[in-house]
């Protein structure tokens, strides 16, 4: 992807839509070029109060916002709702806020399934999206070599527009020497290749506990947001179950871009 233009954001005028509506305001703020497309799901929709909804949602920003924004409907389910509208829009990024989940981090919540399914970008915001920040971004790689380089053309895209440096950052959970296999070394060199001059550097460590080890480190260092490139939709080796995007995805308190 060479840009961004169009965003999809799924709204249903609840407090998650709104985080997730003010996040994609704030990524096109100062980009007039950019649209953002409200995406709400309902198998009986009243269109006449939509439309009123959705012009008193689109006013709340002020006459300072000038991004276009606009609005679809879909049916029932939801995720497959949102990725027929995006797969007929020309959609390049879904945003869309989430509040986790309440009990276990392996219960499935909309935006996980949305995460999981979706073979696209998707930037999910827990919490608030009003003290927008966006310089450091921490990109969790495994040991693996990555599989579809040409994905990090969307990480680039993230990091220019913001002027943003991308930590890049390997968890291992049992002990050994990293940073040093074939898969390591690809990894460097394409890393340093895409990512340009926003690649700080790449970061081994290790802990038991790999999601905690991710958000230590995000709070470390000041984590705007954390990117992971999934691999359950892997073609060239066995795809995953997606679980650490699973669990990124419903307990991070920072935004998640999985880039799909």
């Amino acid at each position: 992807m060479e840009k961004i233009s169009r965003i999809l954001v799924p709204f249903d005028f609840s407090e998650t839509a709104k985080t997730g509506l003010d996040y994609a305001v704030h990524f096109v703020e100062g980009h007039d070029d950019m649209e953002i497309v409200l995406c709400y799901v309902s198998d009986n929709p009243d269109m006449e109060r939509l439309q009123q909804e959705f012009e008193r949602t689109r006013t709340s920003y002020g006459p300072n916002f000038r991004s276009p924004m606009s609005w679809v409907v879909g049916k029932e389910p939801l995720t497959d709702s949102i990725l027929h509208i995006r797969e007929t829009n020309n959609i390049d990024l879904i945003i869309m806020g989430t509040s986790g989940s309440a009990g276990s981090s392996t219960e499935n919540t909309h935006a996980s399934k949305l995460v999981l399914e979706a073979d696209c970008p998707v930037l999910t915001v827990q919490g608030s999206a009003e003290e927008f920040k966006l310089k450091n971004i921490a990109l969790v790689l495994g040991k693996d070599k990555i599989e579809d380089v040409e994905v990090l053309a969307t990480l680039l895209e993230v990091a220019r527009r913001f002027n943003a440096m991308v930590h890049v950052l390997t968890v291992q959970n049992e002990p050994g020497v990293y940073g040093y296999s074939k898969a390591d070394e690809s990894n460097e060199n394409v890393l340093e290749y895409y990512l340009e001059n926003f690649y700080s550097h790449h970061m081994f460590m290790e802990n038991p506990d790999v999601v905690a080890g991710i958000f230590n480190y995000a709070e470390e260092k000041d984590i705007d947001l954390i990117a992971i490139l999934p691999r359950n939709h892997s073609k060239k080796a066995e795809p995953s179950e997606g679980l650490l995007t699973k669990e990124l995805t419903v307990r991070s308190k920072v935004p998640v871009l999985a880039i799909d």
